[in-house]
């Protein structure tokens, strides 16, 4: 596994607080079926990052952007780098939290990985200490 993108999202199947191995669709597919039919981006992403060759840790929270200790303790599991040898981007879809977004900041930069959010939740972010 040279390009691991860690991502979070909801999804049909799968446990929660788990980190889900993908290596290619059908890994995802068995593992966590698919999207909630609301606006979750969690597989979309994932899919997206398959088909650019790279692998997936999945962590499947409760609700995208809400679930804080969901996060918190997927954050936790990437900050081992026994079990995470090397994390090329952190994709948080639909957070716009300071509180996650604060601590994936350790991660970031002990993996010396990307952040990837939307517009959306970056404008969240910007504007909720205003």
């Amino acid at each position: 596994m040279d390009h691991i993108v860690a991502l979070f999202g909801e999804a049909e199947k799968g446990g929660f607080r788990t980190a889900h191995f993908c290596q290619n669709l059908v890994d995802l597919a068995h593992k966590l079926g698919e999207p909630p039919s609301r606006d979750s981006k969690g597989i979309e992403l994932a899919v997206q990052a398959i088909l650019y060759q790279r692998d997936v840790i999945f962590f499947r929270v409760h609700e995208e952007g809400f679930s804080i200790q969901d996060y918190l303790q997927g954050l936790q599991f990437l900050e081992d780098r026994k079990l995470t040898p090397r994390i090329s981007a952190v994709c948080l879809p639909g957070v716009g939290s300071v509180e996650i977004l604060e601590a994936t900041t350790s991660v970031c930069t002990l993996h010396q990985s990307f952040l990837i959010l939307t517009e959306r939740d970056l404008y969240d972010y910007l504007t909720s200490s205003i």
